[in-house]
């Protein structure tokens, strides 16, 4: 089956409005995948504007633009400070990440995102990494699996699902999402089946790609290459993402700790340019139900 769409951005008129875009700035989407945000910022670049579209997946490649204020950057995110030097760039005036998984790896079976389709276990963004979900799965102890299906998945039934996942590898290796569905099915509620299934798979995969740990390194990274009255837009699909960003904008970290002046102000580096939390309208949900669950936070850097 052919991909006709690799990916439909979720919030792109109140992302790239956040971005406050100057003509002659310079951007990174640090997510690229279809490239449907970074076209936007294109769209409010002036001809000496420079935009860097960054994806782990050399299939986004594919999707590159032919414009001569675009650079593809094939990474990770978490090392984004690293390849923006290697361009000669110190600052930046907008860095974009839209942390949701792209339609392509949902809908392409072979990456085994989902668990609609019986395909091989592997969850990997980068296709050349290493680990893949597989080897979570063969691999991991007990209490490693309990851990990993609580953090990221907040499943109360993390340590049976693990145990009832170490017995089960034990008959049979688990080696595809339609072997580890109907492992872990009979555990979950009926009610909630398809959800709590999506947070089996989820959590395998934020500890396949390490999704969490790159967000923490990308959020101090922007610290270091965001000038004063630069922005920093993030789109998140989870609460484990969301919580990070919002502490992170609150107080310049992701634990969240507070630091205060002297007179008792609360002092953080960010500014949060959007007070409430931006979500999908009514009409972007019929339109792209995959944005559901989005919620966009702006923040702009108003000291060093």
């Amino acid at each position: 089956m052919e991909l006709t769409v690799y990916h439909i951005p979720a919030l792109l008129e109140p992302t790239v409005a956040g971005l406050a875009i100057k003509p002659s700035g310079t951007y990174v989407d640090v997510t690229y995948g279809g490239g449907g945000h970074s076209r936007a910022i294109l769209e409010h670049l002036g001809k000496h504007g420079r935009l860097f579209g960054m994806d782990q997946d050399l299939d986004a490649w594919q999707n590159r633009l032919a414009d001569e204020r675009f650079t593809f950057v094939h990474g990770n995110f978490a090392y984004l400070k690293n390849f923006m030097r290697y361009y000669g760039v110190t600052t930046v005036d907008g860095i974009l990440a839209d942390l949701g998984v792209s339609f392509h790896h949902f809908d392409d079976a072979s990456r085994g995102f989902s668990f609609r389709n019986d395909a091989p276990l592997d969850m990997r963004m980068n296709n050349h990494a290493q680990l893949d979900a597989s080897q979570v799965v063969a691999t991991y102890d007990e209490q490693q699996l309990a851990d990993v299906l609580y953090l990221y998945g907040e499943l109360r039934q993390s340590r049976r699902l693990a145990a009832t996942i170490v017995k089960a590898r034990a008959e049979q290796p688990i080696l595809t999402t339609g072997r580890l569905t109907e492992v872990v099915t009979p555990l979950l509620k009926r009610t909630q089946e398809k959800k709590e299934l999506s947070l089996v798979f989820q959590a395998l995969r934020i500890e396949v790609n390490g999704e969490l740990e790159a967000l923490k390194h990308l959020l101090a990274q922007a610290l270091e290459l965001l000038p004063v009255g630069g922005r920093l837009a993030i789109i998140t699909y989870h609460s484990l993402e969301d919580r990070m960003v919002k502490n992170f904008i609150r107080t310049g970290n992701i634990e969240g700790k507070a630091e205060k002046d002297f007179y008792g102000h609360l002092h953080s580096p960010l500014r949060a340019v959007n007070n409430r939390v931006i979500t999908p309208s009514a009409e972007e949900m019929e339109r792209n139900p995959r944005s559901r669950s989005a919620k966009l936070r702006i923040a702009e850097r108003i000291a060093d």
